[in-house]
């Protein structure tokens, strides 16, 4: 049955009276009809998926909405289902929700709170900026970023076994690639996209595989010789229990790890699940750099035990003044169009050296010597080398 009994129980003998949530047929009985159809599309699809996954979308199981598509849908409106605030209903506040909406054995976590955080994704900034036609990633700079539960989320088919059903990946010629992966999700909106923000960049070319260096989330990293690596994390996957390949919600995410997976928001800048300082001129801490130290062994780092001068630039020492300065002020957090080892200058602290020069060059190969060419805290590297 596609009704609920309730979504239909005032479809009854005279009198007949229009009410509000029946403007759908004020447009006629084609209107109608297209509505029906679409409907019975939407069902005979999420049943195949069933079928063949064994994963029944949860929107669409009784056991879980005993009310089902009225959960969401109001009568005969299915032209949008509440919008993100109607998802609120079960994924807000727990004193707020709706009791006859839910089974009271299941408990969904509170995603409001990650919402109200200073660093979000903008679900609840504004309104009547999302289109339903919308086609990502925006061709159009001028129009207004903007995020909402169904760029993420298709909750007509999301299931356990696959969180990415149903949502519409990149256009190629007419046709909406499948998404498989979390990365691809997220560069709809921070990859090729015609309104990066200013400061932004194209992630996907960041995270390319043909870089000389990148964070390993589209594959395996190229450096064999990152002996910082905290275990589990491994260049290659040698067991099973080994991890050569992360995700972006690894570094991305809530700050509270009772919250709802996923990059809703944080309390650090960038929806970073730890802090990371990314200035300069700053004291060398756990906190600091609590990001980088998830994976990295601090010990390593400021041992010097792949850079001879690691500890002198971030903790300060000798000749450095107000202190150090940050991982990001000469690595890239994910992947480096130029260099190995994620080298890429941060263009706000380091300048060029007194040869108009601001390079990293590499002697041997992962031999830990090489020079570099620029000029920081005043000091002319024309060239450095170690």
């Amino acid at each position: 049955m596609l009704f609920a009994p309730h979504a239909i129980r005032w479809l009854h003998p005279a009198p007949f009276k229009l009410r509000p949530d029946m403007a759908i047929l004020r447009k006629g009985p084609s209107m109608l009809l297209r509505l029906l159809s679409s409907m019975l599309v939407l069902h005979m699809t999420a049943s195949l998926v069933f079928a063949v996954s064994g994963a029944k979308p949860y929107h669409l199981d009784r056991n879980l909405l005993p009310n089902g598509c009225a959960s969401c849908h109001v009568g005969f409106d299915f032209s949008n289902g509440g919008g993100s605030y109607k998802c609120l209903s079960c994924h807000g506040p727990l004193n707020k929700r709706s009791k006859q909406m839910v089974m009271r054995n299941i408990q969904t976590k509170d995603v409001s709170k990650d919402f109200a955080k200073n660093y979000r994704h903008p679900v609840f900034d504004g309104k009547d900026i999302h289109s339903s036609r919308e086609v990502l990633p925006e061709t159009n700079s001028t129009t207004p970023r903007h995020a909402v539960c169904v760029d993420c989320h298709n909750p007509h088919y999301i299931s356990g076994d696959n969180v990415y059903a149903g949502v519409r990946g990149k256009r190629i010629g007419n046709f909406n690639s499948t998404i498989t992966k979390e990365y691809e999700l997220c560069y709809l909106c921070h990859g090729d996209s015609a309104n990066l923000p200013v400061r932004s960049t194209n992630k996907r070319i960041e995270f390319s595989t043909n870089n000389p260096s990148f964070h390993p989330v589209e594959g395996e990293g190229r450096n064999l010789a990152v002996i910082s690596l905290l275990r589990p994390y491994r260049e290659r996957k040698g067991a099973d229990n080994d991890i050569s390949i992360i995700k972006c919600a690894d570094c991305h995410g809530s700050d509270d790890s009772n919250s709802a997976n996923g990059p809703h928001g944080s309390k650090y800048q960038g929806i970073l699940v730890d802090n990371y300082a990314t200035g300069d001129g700053l004291p060398e801490s756990s906190f600091n750099y609590a990001l980088c130290y998830r994976c990295h062994k601090r010990s390593s780092i400021l041992g010097n035990e792949s850079f001879p001068f690691h500890s002198r630039h971030i903790t300060g020492d000798l000749n450095f003044k107000g202190g150090g300065t940050s991982c990001y002020t000469c690595h890239s957090s994910h992947g480096s169009t130029e260099n190995r080892y994620l080298i890429r200058f941060n263009r706000d602290y380091v300048t060029e050296s007194s040869s108009g020069k601001r390079q990293f060059v590499e002697k041997g190969t992962y031999s830990f010597h090489g020079e570099c060419w620029l000029t920081c805290h005043g000091v002319d590297h024309n060239p450095k080398s170690y």
